[in-house]
Parts: C-alpha cells; sequence; structure tokens
C-alpha cells in the first residue's frame, strides 16, 4: 500500500467571516492510498480554532505513516494509523476517508451503503452567509439562490447582527439558521433569540463561548428558539456534558477525527433526543462529500464549504433545488476535474 500526500490552498469566492476571523484561502491536505491500482482519497482542513495547521500535519506525514499492507477491517486498520496522528483530529478524519474510500472501491458499493445509510433521505442543506461587507449581503443573498434554506454567520453584537438580519431578511424570506460562533454574551443573547424568532429563524448555533455552559443552560430557559452546540460539541465524550443544556449538536468531521466516531456521536444524540446537523469547515469536494455520505442519518445538513471556493478540484456531492444528491460510484463517488500533477 502506497500513501502520497499533496498541500492545496482553497480560495474563497468571498473572504469568510465569523465573529472572531476571516480569511480569503485555507490550506488543507489531500491524502491518497493507493493499493493494486485504486486510490482512496481524504482531505485534511485544519482550524487555528483547535490548534491545528497544516504544517504540522505535513511534519508527521514527512516523518512517515507505517501502514498495514491490506485492509482486513476499516475500523481497525483507521486505530493503527491514528496513533500515529498525535491527537490531529483533521489528520485522522483524513485517514477514514481514504481508508473508508478504499476498502468501498474494493468491495464495490457507495460508502452510503456501507454506512447503511440511504441516499434518498439525504437532507437540503443550508447556504452560509458570511460576516463581511454589508453591501454584499445582496449578492451573498443572489448567490444562495439555488437553496431553500440559509445559514448567517452573527456574534458581532445586537447592533450589527441585527443590522445584518434586516438586509438579509430585505432580500428574501428564506428559513434562516444562526451561527453565533461564540460571539454574544448573556443578555445579547436572550435579547437577540427573542427577536429572531420573530425572523424565521430555525434555531440558532452556539451562542456563547464552550466554556460559558451555565450562561447557555440560562438561556435555554428564556429562548424560544433551539439551540444547538457546534464547539460544545467535538467528539462524542462530550455529548453527555451538555444534554440538558443544548437542544442539538453539529458534528463537523474535522473536529471530531472519524467517520466511525460521527457514527457514534449520532448514536449518543439519538439516545438524548437530541437533534443533529452535519456541518463542516471551509473544505472542497472531497471532504463535503464524505460528510454527505452521512447526512441522510441526521436531521440538518450544513454542507457547503465546497460551494463557498472556486478552485474546488474534485467533483462529488451535488446539490440539486437545494437537496444533497450523493454520487453514484463506489467509495466516496469522487472524480478529479483538475490538470494539477500533484492530484490523484
Amino acid at each position: 500500500m502506497k500513501l502520497s500526500y499533496t498541500k492545496y490552498r482553497i480560495q474563497c469566492t468571498h473572504p469568510f467571516g465569523i465573529s472572531r476571523s476571516s480569511h480569503d484561502h485555507y490550506d488543507i491536505v489531500y491524502l491518497y492510498l493507493e493499493h493494486d491500482g485504486i486510490i482512496g482519497r481524504g482531505e485534511a482542513a485544519p482550524s487555528g480554532r483547535y490548534d491545528e495547521f497544516t504544517d504540522d500535519i505535513t511534519e508527521i506525514l514527512d516523518k512517515g505513516i507505517n501502514l498495514p499492507q491490506e485492509i482486513d477491517d476499516p475500523e481497525d486498520f483507521s486505530k493503527h494509523i491514528f496513533n500515529q496522528c498525535n491527537g490531529i483530529k483533521s489528520l485522522e478524519v483524513a485517514f477514514s476517508m481514504a481508508i473508508l474510500d478504499l476498502w468501498c472501491q474494493q468491495n464495490s458499493y457507495p460508502l452510503y451503503e456501507y454506512l447503511n445509510a440511504d441516499p434518498m433521505q439525504a437532507p437540503h442543506t443550508s447556504y452560509t452567509i458570511s460576516i463581511g461587507d454589508i453591501d454584499l449581503i445582496s449578492e451573498k443573498v443572489n448567490e444562495g439562490a439555488p437553496y431553500s434554506i440559509l445559514k448567517v454567520k452573527l456574534g458581532m453584537g445586537v447592533d450589527k447582527d441585527k443590522e445584518i438580519m434586516k438586509a438579509i431578511r430585505l432580500e428574501t424570506d428564506k428559513i434562516i439558521r444562526v451561527d453565533a460562533n461564540e460571539g454574544w454574551d448573556l443578555e445579547t443573547g436572550i435579547e437577540m433569540c427573542q427577536w429572531l424568532s420573530e425572523k424565521g429563524v430555525e434555531f440558532v448555533e452556539q451562542p456563547f463561548k464552550s466554556t460559558n455552559l451555565k450562561d447557555t443552560a440560562e438561556l435555554r430557559k428564556k429562548s424560544p428558539l433551539p439551540l444547538i452546540a457546534d464547539e460544545n460539541s467535538l467528539q462524542s465524550g462530550d455529548i453527555p456534558g451538555i444534554e440538558g443544556i443544548f437542544d442539538g449538536i453539529n458534528i463537523k468531521l474535522m473536529k471530531c477525527g472519524s467517520l466511525f466516531e460521527a457514527l457514534r456521536m449520532i448514536k449518543m444524540a439519538r439516545d438524548r433526543d437530541m437533534k443533529i446537523m452535519l456541518g463542516c469547515m471551509i473544505e472542497s469536494s472531497i471532504g463535503i462529500t464524505a460528510a454527505a455520505h452521512l447526512s441522510p442519518l441526521v436531521d440538518y445538513a450544513d454542507l457547503d464549504g465546497n460551494l463557498l471556493i472556486n478552485n474546488d478540484p474534485y467533483e462529488g456531492v451535488a446539490v440539486e433545488d437545494g437537496k444533497l444528491i450523493l454520487p453514484e460510484g463506489n467509495g466516496l463517488g469522487i472524480s478529479l476535474n483538475s490538470t494539477d500533477n500533484n492530484l490523484l
């Protein structure tokens, strides 16, 4: 079995702004596992919010990974490799994607079949309106025209957040999901949740810093809108501690570390009657397609990272009238649409 990798810079169509940062590009790492002429692909999109960076990933890969030569069981194979990833979850999940892509191709079925997911049950995805120039809101909403749900990044304070929402509501009456990205305090959260409940908002994601569960519990008592955990929902071990504080969880593969861990999170949330959303970082079609194969198992999808960049070198999951359409090929069902010689 052969392992290779390459760094790649994805370019945002517009600067991608949230309450704590703004970026016009992101550096990611593509992994390739090749065996008997079949290539399994994975993507690592690290986030500095979790102290993960591409240079740390490439340093580990440059030192070398000890690979078994055969995949007898994908999860056992993954565990062997995860032990060599120094705890970097985005690298672990990149291997998870590549291993399952390779395994499913070898066994001639799509990943969703391995995951016991019905592709016809894939949900609609939201489309993100990030924080940025208020004069670009009309253009951003227009770019989101094919999607029935918008996700709006807030967390800039009451006045700015209301200005953003009012500008969006002048353009559309679509369902909106709000992500405060840890940007509010309790007073702001109470005021904004009350105000947003009258503006066609479905739920609010991560209103406060992840360390502030006390205020989150207080807000939940007073908010007419459900609260969804993001930074408080990194992996399955976090879920018992937020039961009764949040109404649901957001699962991001780049945070939880593998598709196997995502399945555990789904089960734990279901056991607690919590809603489940699949989210993403800014990623290309490899990472987004991997998550999309899980999407029939959850309530909400926010899988638009590949829709917010303008140089995606791969094709995978599609969106038709806002609904995720899983590829029909084996494994991830990914194809390369770039002539970059470093990509496979």
